[in-house]
């Protein structure tokens, strides 16, 4: 199962992607309006609605499946909403979400640090934040094997919180058992081959796959 959040954020700035890959199709706020100028089947739309005008909130309940209206002043962003509504649907399902970077810096660290949340922790591996120069994958503590995704040149890993005995693999740049005291991005590495590899101990890891916006 796969899931496209579309966050409000303009299209300009979305991935490359094919719709068909997706088969679930959830809309935050304006998202939601702009799922359905796509032409895509609008399964769950969620938010305030404050980012529409009248005739396109009526647009968007006449066509979403499912609605799910917020107050405006609540404790979760629509984001965070739609996030948790997902994953309790759909556990085992893997989220794309997009138009979530890009504009204002507030919403983009609330969407950045989402994982951190106790209630997501859990399915941080599950969650992918993209645009059209940056794909952001989450991890905890393990070891693994990635893949250089197509047109990406460049490869960070950005500890989130402090890291014990992060090692860096089969990468331009390497790394062995070294601590991380402190929140650190180690940006601008590349993959020498089409995969690379590392693992760590403790904390999370962001792993960001970016390219220039040429």
């Amino acid at each position: 199962m796969k899931i496209l959040l579309v966050a409000g954020g303009s299209p300009k700035e979305w991935p490359q992607f094919d719709s068909v890959d997706f088969d679930y199709f959830v809309g935050i706020d304006r998202g939601s309006l702009y799922i359905l100028e796509q032409g895509w089947s609008l399964d769950l739309a969620v938010g305030d609605f404050d980012s529409l005008t009248n005739d396109e909130q009526q647009i968007v309940r006449k066509q979403a499946k499912e609605l799910v209206k917020a107050q405006a002043e609540k404790d979760d962003t629509d984001t965070q909403l739609a996030l948790a509504l997902a994953i309790k649907k759909f556990p085992e399902a893997q989220i794309m979400i997009i138009g979530a970077t890009g504009g204002r810096l507030d919403h983009f660290l609330a969407n950045l640090w989402l994982p951190f949340e106790p209630r997501f922790q859990a399915f941080a591996h599950q969650i992918k934040v993209k645009d059209h120069q940056n794909s952001i994958a989450y991890y905890l503590p393990g070891e693994y094997v990635i893949k250089k995704e197509t047109k990406m040149d460049y490869l960070a890993y950005c500890c989130l919180t402090p890291v014990k005995n992060l090692t860096l693999t089969d990468s331009k740049y390497t790394l062995d058992h070294v601590n991380v005291a402190i929140p650190t991005s180690y940006a601008s590495n590349e993959f020498i081959g089409e995969t690379a590899g590392f693992s760590f101990d403790t904390g999370m890891i962001a792993v960001i796959q970016s390219r220039d916006d040429k």
